[in-house]
């Protein structure tokens, strides 16, 4: 209200400044108020910060505002600034990017809010990315290549009553988010206790073991709830909650046919074949993927309004040789228990589960997401980029990508083994060029 107040006094020929919200410029709520600004050309700038350097020492330190300014006269392009701390880092070049109408237009059809890049290289790689591969869900076109539609199928709260604490028969297990990560949905489980812990790689590689729940739900009730939708006695979920600074931000998993927590949705493509999902999955796991979501996430939510924008490469795009080299990586990855055999068997596989090995599957992962740098149109160097920006530009620059993940990887291997790995399959595959 504030913001459109200021808007509707300033003249033709004025200017006004107002410390706002952030997400004004990046929230569902706000689209029609955001879009309407950048579409009619009277977006100036907006800079966005975040507190933690108590700019304002009574708000809290996550706290992120912007600094926004409208103008009475049309400009052809704002000017733009994310995640700085201290009003200084506006200096910086390199922080700076602008975006036209077209341009947000582009990277974000449905709801013209603005996505929060680092850099102006940010801003540049991720619009060549959207000039060659569509988001999923055009709502203004509708344009959905796959079909997609999404469920939540149990609330965690307000379907409590159909929650059971113990196994029996034809109950099944209540899934979380939390229990399951890529390619695996055998990721964390509940102890007896009530708290969860990890899997060890042990009982990872135990094909007979199964996570534990905390709750059951009857068979008959997930049923009803998938009714005549999904056939299959396997799921393809994701996590909502996620954060763009997380070691993976765009986390997918094919399940068991269990029942799924809301913050686990479950998305559905329309009549497409077990191997076409594994396309999918892929491509919603890659690391380009996730570099493009995390310039998208401005809270702690992956969305469906979010995640319909996400660029993903259509069905049509995939070539038999792209379809043979994608599923059998995908079949090894995600085939590693009895109770994932309904999803072997649509993939035309009859024998028992793959052994968990950690190295090959580090491998494995390395060769798809190099594999799908290449189908996204990008160069070695700009894989390098998204991999790590200080590996090209220096410890200086001010984007990150996967930092937790390299972080993570030099405390655990002595080096940032995904990079290594991801660029070793790049020039196995397509030479260094």
């Amino acid at each position: 209200m504030f913001a459109e107040t200021t808007r509707k006094l300033i003249s033709s020929d004025g200017r006004v400044g107002a410390i706002v919200p952030t997400g004004i410029a990046t929230d569902d709520t706000c689209k029609r108020f955001f879009g309407d600004l950048t579409q009619k050309q009277n977006l100036s700038s907006l800079y966005d910060f975040e507190n933690k350097e108590a700019i304002f020492s009574a708000v809290h330190r996550s706290y992120k505002f912007s600094l926004l300014a409208i103008s009475g006269k049309p400009i052809k392009r704002g000017n733009f600034a994310f995640f700085l701390t201290q009003p200084r880092q506006l200096d910086n070049q390199a922080r700076l990017f602008q975006l036209s109408p077209q341009d947000i237009a582009l990277l974000n059809p449905n709801t013209l809010t603005c996505p929060v890049f680092r850099t102006s290289g940010d801003a540049e790689l991720t619009k060549k990315i959207y000039q060659r591969v569509p988001v999923l869900e055009n709502e203004c076109t509708g344009s959905n290549p796959w079909g997609i539609s999404f469920m939540r199928m149990f609330d965690m709260a307000n379907d409590s009553g159909l929650f059971k604490n113990e196994a029996g028969n034809n109950l099944v297990p209540l899934y979380e988010a939390k229990m399951f990560h890529q390619f695996t949905h055998r990721w964390a489980t509940y102890t007896d206790s009530g708290e969860t812990r990890d899997l060890t790689d042990v009982e990872k590689g135990d094909t007979s073991f199964a996570v534990q729940p905390r709750y059951w739900v009857s068979r008959v009730e997930v049923e009803n709830k998938l009714s005549d939708k999904w056939k299959k006695d396997w799921l393809l979920s994701f996590r909502d909650v996620t954060n763009s600074t997380n070691e993976r931000t765009a986390i997918f998993s094919l399940l068991p046919k269990v029942a799924v927590g809301h913050k686990a949705p479950l998305i559905f493509l329309n009549k497409a074949s077990s191997k076409l999902y594994c396309l999918f999955f892929t491509n919603l796991n890659s690391l380009v993927l996730d570099f493009v979501a995390r310039q998208k996430i401005g809270g702690t939510s992956l969305s469906f309004f979010i995640l319909k924008q996400l660029p993903i490469l259509p069905p049509e795009s995939y070539t038999p040789k792209d379809i043979e080299f994608i599923s059998t990586r995908v079949l090894e990855l995600v085939y590693t228990a009895w109770d994932m055999q309904p999803f072997a068997k649509d993939m035309g596989c009859d024998r028992e589960p793959f052994i968990w090995n950690s190295n090959r599957r580090a491998l494995l992962r390395a060769e798809l997401d190099a594999y799908y740098a290449k189908l996204y149109g990008l160069t070695r160097d700009e894989l390098r980029y998204i991999l790590d920006p200080a590996d090209v530009y220096g410890e200086d620059f001010p984007s990150e990508t996967f930092r937790v993940l390299k972080n993570n990887e030099i405390k655990q291997f002595g080096e940032y083994r995904t990079r290594r790995l991801v660029l070793e399959a790049w020039d196995k595959m397509f030479g260094r060029r």
